[in-house]
This record gives C-alpha cells, structure tokens and sequence, in this order.
C-alpha cells in the first residue's frame, strides 16, 4: 500500500517561512557581526544559505555559512549503515561566534546531539542556537530548537519529507501517512 502524501508546505511558504526565519534571527542576534550560520548536511546546507541571502537582503550584511556532515558523530551508525559522509567546511574559527545550526526536521533531537558534539571541533562558539523548517516533536532528549519554521505534530510512524532545490527536483514539505 502506498503511503497518502499531504502537502504542508509548498515552494511559497517555504519562501516565506525562511524569510521570517531570517527575520527571527536578525531581531535576537546583537552584533550581527559575530554570527556563523552553520547548515546540517543534506538540507540544512541550502536552507543556512537560503536564510543567509535573505539576512543580506534585510541588513546588508554578509552572514558566513557553514556545512556540517555530523555522520562520525551520530550514537546510530549501526542502525543507519554506511554512508559516504560529505564534507564538513567551516568560513572561520568558530570561537567566540554565535552560531546558529540549521536543519530541516528536527524529530528525536539525536541529530542536533551529534552537531553539537561535531560543532565544538571548530571552535568553542560564545552562543549555539538552533533553527529548524520543521518541528514534529517526538523528542528523546532535552533538546528545543530556537527558531522554528512551523510545528507540526505527528505520529510516530508518519515520516516527513523535505524537498529542496538543487538537491531535489522542488521545494516542498510532505507529510507521509501510512495507509
């Protein structure tokens, strides 16, 4: 049986989401300066440079964007198997910087876990803060993201996909319901 897809987000709203994400930031962060944003390998890369590009447009101001591949950090490497691990770049030395980590769906908190282990072998930050597009909950650890795109509670066995261009052929976020 298939699964019965229910579109939450389309191409529109994730503009607008991440616009307001951008926002979001410029508004709690002092001295924009400081600020590393630092994307989560697959989608939280486009979506760091996505609101990156907007923060220039808003305050003129260059954000420099990190990509972090948390694969040897994960506490699940023999659930998930082998992985060609992408290649984790960093603008700058991370110390004294406020970084913002970015992903797209945060579910049990195990992947920001390892990004915050992965993180501190760049420097030690003065501040980590967490933006996500998309919050379903279902936590296993005391972890709450910061900035949050849109909550969306879910079952357990429901999964959500997140699309983004140029890793996908659209921008979209899915809800997949088991028929």
């Amino acid at each position: 049986m298939a699964d019965q897809v229910v579109e939450i987000l389309s191409a529109e709203a994730i503009r607008r989401t991440l616009n307001r994400l951008a926002s979001e930031i410029i508004e709690r962060t002092d001295h924009l300066a400081d600020l590393v944003l630092v994307g989560i390998h697959t989608r939280g890369v486009p979506l760091a440079h996505t609101i990156a590009q907007q923060m220039e447009r808003l305050e003129g101001i260059q954000v420099p964007v990190g990509e972090l591949d948390i694969t040897f950090y994960r506490d699940d490497l023999d659930k998930i198997g082998t992985r060609t691990p992408a290649k984790s770049e960093m603008p700058c030395d991370l110390t004294d910087k406020k970084v913002v980590l970015v992903d797209d769906v945060i579910f049990s908190g195990r992947t920001i876990r390892a990004a915050l282990n992965a993180v501190i072998d760049y420097g030690r930050p003065n501040l980590i803060r967490l933006a996500v597009l998309i919050d379903r909950g279902h936590r296993q650890l005391p972890i709450h993201p910061d900035f949050i795109g849109r909550d969306l509670p879910t079952a357990r066995e429901e999964l959500v996909n997140v699309q983004l261009m140029p890793l996908d052929e659209k921008d979209t976020v899915e809800l997949l319901k088991p028929v």
